[in-house]
């Protein structure tokens, strides 16, 4: 990994945190319509098989008439994001779209889509949408529907937390959204309890590198309990230290999240960390 790409990566956690809540409203419709908004520009263009939506009223009544009886699954293959000199970033996803409820006798409907999405600044680390645009490369039939709520739901949570830590801006008080009450994050630097814990640590620990970043492996979740999940995943961290010296590390992380489908992210309530390869320099 470049320096280059160490330094933008959290630009890119934070693009894809907005991505993988794009489906959203489409996989749990009764979290409301409100946080697929939210990640709009407001005169958003979203180009698909049922036409052109311009802004977000268009856009709005589109997805609302969809019928509520469908179930609607998006299985994320692969993505890739390009930089722009504007600050602007471009999102190539390759994904897997399953419907049940389109066609007769429970048929299972599958096609394989291209998204593109064009993506803008927007308030904090979080990018706005501003184009999204969807080819259908194929269709078929599969056997039984496989949801993808949970999965998209939780990497939104995950990539997000990773753009925080990230930024260069150090700042945790958007962290408060994703933390549930009574928090335990047991980083290998030690425990931490309460918001304030982890603010110290962001200020600390969390920033005694110039830059970092991490690329996601091995990521798995399951639901524990109604609305609480078990999200396993490993990391491996480039970072660059002040002298310039690059570093490398990797670590397992468990986390046991709660979620309120009606709000922007599902919530942390507990970390553990396993360092798998200690920190060191990339050289050394």
């Amino acid at each position: 990994m470049t320096q280059d790409e160490i330094r933008r990566g959290f630009e890119e956690h934070a693009a894809l945190a907005q991505y993988h809540r794009w489906y959203q409203f489409y996989e749990r419709p009764e979290g409301g319509v409100g946080n697929s908004l939210d990640i709009l520009t407001e005169d958003v263009t979203v180009t698909s098989g049922l036409g052109t939506a311009n802004g977000h009223a268009e856009y709005q009544a589109r997805v609302t008439q969809l019928p509520a009886s469908w179930k609607n699954a998006h299985h994320v293959r692969s993505t890739e994001i390009t930089h722009n000199d504007d600050d602007t970033m471009r999102l190539t996803a390759e994904i897997t779209y399953q419907n049940q409820g389109l066609l007769e006798d429970g048929a299972v409907r599958a096609a394989d889509l291209t998204y593109t999405v064009d993506l803008v600044p927007g308030e904090g680390v979080l990018p706005l949408l501003s184009e999204v645009k969807i080819d259908q490369n194929s269709e078929s039939t599969v056997e039984g529907f496989d949801d993808a709520y949970t999965e998209n739901r939780m990497k939104s949570l995950v990539h997000y937390y990773l753009a925080l830590i990230e930024d260069p801006s150090r700042d945790p008080e958007p962290m408060r959204e994703l933390f549930a009450e009574g928090i335990s994050l047991n980083f290998s630097s030690g425990a931490i309890t309460d918001f304030e814990g982890f603010a110290a640590w962001l200020a600390g620990p969390g920033s005694q590198v110039e830059a970092s970043t991490h690329e996601i492996e091995n990521f798995s979740v399951e639901e524990t309990g109604e609305n609480t999940y078990a999200v396993s995943m490993e990391f491996d961290w480039f970072g660059i230290a002040p002298d310039g010296t690059e570093l490398l590390a990797r670590t397992k992380h468990d986390w046991t999240v709660e979620n309120d489908v009606t709000e922007r992210f599902a919530r942390i309530k507990t970390v553990d960390v396993e360092v798998l390869e200690p920190f060191r320099p990339k050289d050394g």
